[in-house]
């Protein structure tokens, strides 16, 4: 099969056609394939719900048809996806209840093994129209390896890092598509960025090859190129190739590519870290201690918190942008107001305010950072201020 389209770096590869024809004619592997197939929902009509027209037309691809239909579509692609996948390979596919458990089925009777179902609920997700049913906020994910016996691989270190240091769950609270991803065009059923992301940090390494069948904006593409991965995509529509194509071109800017992979990696509930300057003497004490303060300043009315204090769940120490080290603090999101005099009875020597914000870490088990942007910032090296936690681990 010819290319339709092959970047510049070789790391974006495009092939227009019905999935499982391209698939059976690709003659490459994979590592993971991500996949987001139609959903069978399209009616090709509208409905009035509470005085509401409602659309459930996407396209001829996501049709409603019957569910042997539907079961004989998801053997073909995922038997094709199988035969591409590399023996360690793991496998992703998203639904909602119209098919996921088709997927599901179809994924056990090939003879992959199902890891996890995840749901992502969109913490932003708009009223359902009909009054009839429960407000629908979720879709699935269905995680699965290719053999039961061959091992998978899955950052789990990371993933927990990202979590706050707790164990990911198989919920995941992420906002739908936003509006900066949406600049060079549209897709009916585009991905958030933010929702690959983790995927791909989860299940691959640098490196590495993701192939999505089903690639109509390339989101999957997008993601795995900020993230140092390498990208397959096929898709029937040349529209939608073209609008990944674009969107290609727009990472190939290095400044555009930074903001996008700070912006993916953003999340509105996303943990925090407190980064804060000390001297050497007392940033060897706050590490002997784990107690690192705060000037709370003089007033003795309320105490105006910074948003995001509630999700604070980290403290990096530096002196001067140098020598930083990053710890958990031993409980999210707390922290104690002392006076000078507490302070000095752990061997501190205060003198700037007579009240101080404090917060408590575990010294003994220093955090991994994956990277560390530039502390210096003239004058603003000094003063301590909240930073999301993917500003340090997870991303390139």
């Amino acid at each position: 099969m010819e290319r339709y389209f092959q970047s510049s770096d070789n790391a974006f590869e495009l092939y227009h056609g019905d999935a499982t024809e391209a698939l059976s004619e690709l003659g490459k592997t994979c590592d993971v394939v991500f996949a987001d197939p139609p959903y069978f929902l399209s009616k090709g009509y509208s409905s009035k719900i509470n005085g509401e027209w409602k659309s459930f037309e996407k396209g001829e691809w996501d049709r409603v048809t019957s569910l042997d239909g539907i079961n004989q579509f998801n053997r073909r692609w995922l038997s094709a996806c199988r035969n591409v996948l590399k023996d360690s390979g793991t496998i992703w596919v998203s639904g909602t209840y119209h098919n996921i458990f088709s997927v599901a089925t179809c994924l056990v009777e090939l003879g992959f093994k199902v890891l996890n179902i995840i749901v992502w609920q969109k913490s932003d997700a708009k009223p359902t129209l009909s009054r009839n049913y429960f407000n629908f906020t979720t879709e699935y994910i269905v995680w699965a390896r290719k053999n039961e016996k061959v091992t998978h691989y899955f950052n789990c270190d990371l993933m927990e890092q990202i979590n706050g240091g707790n164990r990911m769950s198989d919920v995941w609270r992420i906002p739908f598509i936003s509006s900066w991803e949406m600049g060079l065009g549209q897709h009916p059923t585009q991905k958030p960025l933010r929702l690959l992301y983790r995927i791909v940090l989860s299940s691959t390494r640098e490196g590495e090859t993701i192939l999505d069948p089903f690639a109509g904006s390339c989101t999957t593409g997008i993601a795995s190129n900020l993230l140092g991965r390498k990208f397959i995509g096929i898709d029937q529509s040349q529209e939608f190739l073209d609008y990944g194509i674009r969107r290609k071109h727009e990472i190939e800017d290095t400044l555009r590519a930074e903001w996008m992979l700070k912006k993916m990696s953003e999340n509105p509930e996303e943990v925090m870290v407190m980064v804060n300057h000390a001297r050497p003497d007392l940033y060897k004490r706050m590490i002997e201690t784990g107690i690192c303060y705060l000037r709370a300043g003089d007033s003795k009315g309320s105490l105006l918190v910074t948003p995001g204090f509630e999700r604070l769940n980290y403290v990096l120490l530096h002196t001067n942008g140098e020598n930083a080290q990053l710890f958990k603090l031993k409980t999210k999101g707390h922290f104690q107001i002392w006076t000078q005099e507490t302070l000095q009875q752990y061997g501190f020597e205060p003198r700037s305010a007579a009240y101080y914000v404090v917060l408590h870490f575990d010294p003994s088990k220093p955090i991994s950072m994956k990277h560390c942007p530039d502390l210096k910032e003239d004058k603003y090296t000094f003063k301590a201020k909240i930073k999301p936690l993917s500003n340090f681990v997870g991303i390139k």
